[in-house]
């Protein structure tokens, strides 16, 4: 079987498992037309990867069989709407507040990361841009770092942004991860690229406090 067919069947399942909610291998095997052993390759795989869960149900006659359904970590392959759902929301807080409500908000935001961040972003200023990249990393931003050309010079670079559409309508989504970041790494951090603003990417310079 090639990679696409592996592919597909286990998008199948997936599917099936979403929309008939919990299902047994026989159930599976006859849905999809083919062997129960084949379906219990592919549910291996599902399983190593944490997107099924199995639970063994009793049964009148015969021995408990294992049924399984989507784990949490599946669910979230499925489309979600969420950046509508908060652009309406904050439109209509500006409507019914004003944009300072708006701001207030965002504020909130950054305060409640920083306040995450702070006690894990330690060390040399080296090190406080790793561990932020790296924290930036497990909320989908995808980002690198590197060392600029000279001492004490760093940069951060996101090649995504998992809150775009909200920070192309609502800057101050940007502007407040602008002010984490410099709370946070306690260093001068200027932002040259935005991707709200139309750039490939959003890249912040960094450098040491200059001495007064």
């Amino acid at each position: 079987m090639s990679n696409n067919e592996n592919t597909s069947t286990r998008d199948q399942i997936l599917n099936m498992l979403k929309v008939k909610g919990s299902l047994s291998v026989s159930d599976m095997a006859v849905e999809l037309g083919i062997t129960e052993m084949a379906v219990r390759r592919h549910l291996n795989t599902l399983e190593r990867d944490n997107l099924i869960k199995s639970t063994l149900v009793r049964q009148a006659m015969g021995r408990p069989t294992n049924v399984y359904s989507l784990s949490q970590e599946a669910d979230e392959l499925f489309p979600r709407n969420y950046s509508h759902l908060t652009l309406d929301f904050l439109r209509d807080l500006q409507d019914i507040d004003g944009n300072g409500k708006v701001e207030m908000l965002f504020r909130r935001r950054e305060n409640r990361l920083e306040e995450a961040y702070r006690p894990q972003i330690q060390g040399s200023l080296e090190e406080r841009v790793a561990k932020l990249a790296e924290l930036q990393n497990e909320k989908g931003y995808m980002v690198e770092w590197e060392k600029g050309e000279e001492e004490g010079q760093y940069s951060i670079k996101e090649y995504n942004c998992p809150i775009s559409q909200v920070a192309r309508e609502f800057n101050q989504a940007c502007t407040c991860e602008l002010s984490l970041f410099r709370r946070v790494l306690k260093a001068e951090v200027e932002q040259t690229s935005c991707m709200a603003k139309g750039g490939e990417k959003c890249v912040f310079d960094i450098r040491e406090v200059r001495e007064a």
